[in-house]
C-alpha cells in the first residue's frame, strides 16, 4: 500500500504543482478571465486519464489469461520506461519548472482561448497519463485481492491535492529539489519492483522462458499471506520465489539507475528551491 501511496502521491504532486503555477499566475498578472480554459484544459486532461485508466482496467478483463499477462507485463516495462524518463526530467527541471510554464502560458494568452485549453492540458494530460499507466502496472503488480492497493493511490492523490492547494495559498514551503530526489529515488525502487513483476508476466504468457527456473524460494521463511510478507510486497513488490531472470533484470535495472539519479554529476549545483507555488 505504500509504494502506491507514494506513486499517488508524487505523480500527483507534480500534476498539481503545474496546475498551481498556471493559475497563481493569471491571477497575479490579473488575468483571471483566462482561468476558465485553464481550467477546461486541466479537466479534459483528468477526464482523459480517468478514461485511459478505465480502458487497461476493463479492457484487459475481456483477454485469455496468457493475453492478460502478456499486456500486463508490456505495460509495465513500458510505465517503467515513463517514470523512469519522467524522474530524471523533473530532477533537472524542477528549479526551472516554474519560468518554462510562465514562458508557455505567456505565448498561448497572446494566442487566445483555444491556446490556453491545449496549454493547460498538454501540462497535465502528460503527467495523467503517465500516472494512469504506472498506477496501472503497479496495482496490477502489487494485487493482493484487497482494495488496499487502489486506497493507497488514493490517499497518495489526495494527499498531492492538498499540499498543491497549501502551496498555491503560500502555507507551505519545501525544498522540491530535495524532495522530487528522495521520492524519486524511492520511486525507482518500486519501479524496479514493478519491472520484474513485468518480466514475470511475460513469462507466464510463454513470451520469454524460465518460467520454472526458480533463484530462490523462502516461501517457507516468509509466507506470501503472512502480514510481513504482505508488507514486503505491498511496499517493494516483493516475490519470495522470483525467477532467475525476474532477480537478474531487478538488479541490473535497479542499480545503475539507483547510482545515476542520485549522483551530482549531471545536475549541476544543488540549490534550495523553497518558494511556495502562491509567489510565483
Amino acid at each position: 500500500m505504500f509504494s502506491n501511496y507514494l506513486i499517488g502521491l508524487r505523480e500527483g504532486l507534480e500534476a498539481s504543482l503545474v496546475v498551481c503555477i498556471l493559475i497563481a499566475y493569471l491571477v497575479k498578472t490579473d488575468r483571471r478571465d483566462a482561468l476558465k480554459p485553464i481550467w477546461t484544459g486541466i479537466g479534459v486532461a483528468v477526464a482523459l486519464a480517468l478514461g485511459f485508466g478505465s480502458a487497461l482496467e476493463f479492457g484487459s478483463q475481456e483477454l485469455t489469461f496468457q493475453a492478460q499477462e502478456a499486456l500486463g507485463g508490456s505495460l509495465s516495462i513500458l510505465a517503467v520506461a515513463l517514470v523512469t524518463w519522467m524522474v530524471f526530467w523533473m530532477r533537472r527541471t524542477a528549479r526551472h519548472l516554474k519560468s518554462e510554464l510562465h514562458g508557455r502560458l505567456d505565448a498561448a494568452l497572446a494566442m487566445g482561448t483555444g491556446a490556453l485549453v491545449a496549454t493547460a492540458f498538454l501540462a497535465v494530460g502528460r503527467e495523467g497519463l503517465e500516472t494512469a499507466l504506472f498506477v496501472w502496472a503497479s496495482v496490477h503488480a502489487a494485487s493482493d485481492g484487497t482494495p488496499r492497493p487502489l486506497l493507497g493511490v488514493g490517499l497518495g492523490l489526495l494527499t498531492a491535492i492538498l499540499l498543491g492547494w497549501l502551496f498555491y495559498r503560500g502555507a507551505l514551503r519545501i525544498d522540491l529539489a530535495r524532495f522530487f530526489t528522495w521520492t524519486g529515488g524511492m520511486l525507482v525502487v518500486v519501479a524496479a519492483g514493478v519491472l520484474a513483476y513485468g518480466f514475470h508476466d511475460l513469462q507466464e504468457a510463454d513470451f520469454l522462458p524460465g518460467l520454472n527456473d526458480k533463484a530462490f524460494d523462502i516461501s517457507g521463511t516468509i509466507p506470501p499471506d503472512s502480514w510481513y510478507g504482505t508488507l514486503l510486497k505491498g511496499v517493494f513488490n516483493f516475490q519470495p520465489d522470483p525467477t532467475v531472470l525476474q532477480v537478474v533484470v531487478w538488479l541490473l535495472y535497479l542499480i545503475p539507475t539507483l547510482a545515476l539519479f542520485l549522483s551530482p554529476a549531471g545536475f549541476g549545483q544543488r540549490r534550495t528551491a523553497t518558494t511556495p507555488a502562491g509567489d510565483s
